[in-house]
């Protein structure tokens, strides 16, 4: 693969523009950009930092294609600004392979903190084992592609690192190659597996049927199945998660306990509630580390396993976990969110016509406050996951 790398400057950061910016983004692995704004006293200051890092990256990195660290002026490249959703500056932002990454860069501003940000970034997601039995070994609570090839030098590897690199945050990316694999696939053919996470869902192996000299359609299957349909809320995703800007719903759980809990919520969301999901978040979260949401509920973790809904301005329990069975008990749920019932519930009591029926978080005795989002943010870099990270 032949790599052209744009850098019309000797030194510093590349001043990215509208003519050159799409080349760039598809001609790099790696591409770190900061959106700045001259006026902007900030920006100013970040300036001569990020340029500086730029060239300790060039140094360290000096193969074309490898890494541009690039600077949009988002007053005169207003366009870029928009295609990006710049709404502050600076604002630090990675591209892999042409994919914006889902967040942001929020660590520290220095030279050095920049140049080891790069380092993590290129580091390669996979990991080679010697023999089949290795397999054997693997982290049954995370989500794993396999690769099977004759060699590191084809076509096919290439395409399955791309897409590894663009996914090294939500899954585990293992490859043998050559003698060590030669008993599970043709000479000749290639081959990709998806494992689930087993130990928290239902989910079964399953092969890439695709050609693995398709980029795209490679990068789209295994992101597929990287991300899932309910995905985890930890400390580290919680600010990227928030920013999607869907209301949660949520099943807090105790790891190791409620396992089989999680897998029937996983599949009841799969079965039930898949048209929802350009609509609402459908989360897990530890309730042993993140037991700040169930104080807003007036729950501990002795109550758990227990489903929620973040609408960001309150927190909704959904009455009693075993009810997620009934069909059509959690997409009521969610339908009287958006038809704002849930709040109505909670600040004027329930409707006396359907006393009797599933209520909401509400005592049955009279209007209550709703307690408040626990997810709601509170500030470009903080909302209550981080601060209680940050307390932790």
């Amino acid at each position: 693969v032949t790599y052209i790398c744009y850098n019309p400057t000797n030194s510093g950061a590349v001043s990215l523009t509208q003519s050159m910016i799409d080349h760039t983004l598809a001609s790099n692995e790696l591409v770190f950009i900061n959106f700045y704004a001259d006026w902007c006293r900030f920006s100013n200051m970040l300036a001569p930092i990020f340029d500086e890092a730029a060239d300790k990256v060039s140094a360290a990195f000096p193969t074309p294609g490898q890494v541009v660290m690039g600077k949009v002026d988002c007053d005169r490249e207003g366009s870029i600004a928009t295609r990006f959703h710049i709404t502050k500056y600076p604002t630090l932002k990675v591209i892999r392979n042409g994919q914006p990454a889902k967040r942001e860069y929020r660590g520290k501003r220095s030279v050095e903190a920049f140049l080891e940000f790069v380092k993590k970034q290129l580091e390669d997601p996979i990991k080679e084992f010697k023999d089949v039995s290795e397999l054997n070994n693997l982290d049954t609570k995370k989500r794993i592609i396999i690769g099977f090839f004759d060699k590191k030098d084809c076509p096919e590897y290439n395409t399955f690192r791309r897409a590894a690199s663009n996914l090294k945050d939500d899954c585990q990316f293992h490859v043998g190659f050559g003698d060590t694999v030669r008993v599970m696939h043709p000479s000749g053919q290639p081959i990709v597996v998806f494992r689930p996470d087993v130990a928290l869902s239902n989910e079964r192996d399953e092969a890439y049927k695709g050609s693995l000299l398709d980029y795209d359609a490679t990068s789209v299957w295994m992101a597929d199945r990287c991300v899932p349909l309910v995905r985890e809320i930890t400390f580290e995703n919680a600010e990227e998660l928030t920013e999607e800007g869907l209301p949660f719903l949520i099943l807090f759980h105790r790891p190791g306990i409620d396992d089989d809990t999680v897998k029937r919520f996983k599949d009841i969301v799969a079965d039930q509630l898949i048209t929802e999901k350009q609509n609402i978040n459908f989360l897990t979260a530890d309730g042993e580390k993140f037991a700040h949401p169930l104080h807003h509920l007036g729950k501990s973790q002795s109550d758990l396993p227990l489903i929620a809904i973040d609408s960001f301005r309150h927190m909704y329990l959904f009455p009693d976990v075993k009810n997620m069975e009934i069909p059509g008990r959690l997409k009521s749920f969610i339908q009287d969110l958006y038809s704002g019932k849930l709040h109505r519930e909670f600040h004027y009591g329930p409707d006396p016509n359907e006393i009797g029926s599933h209520q909401h978080g509400t005592s049955g005795n009279g209007p209550t406050t709703p307690p408040e989002s626990s997810f709601k943010k509170l500030g470009p870099s903080k909302n209550r996951y981080t601060l209680l990270r940050d307390e932790l």
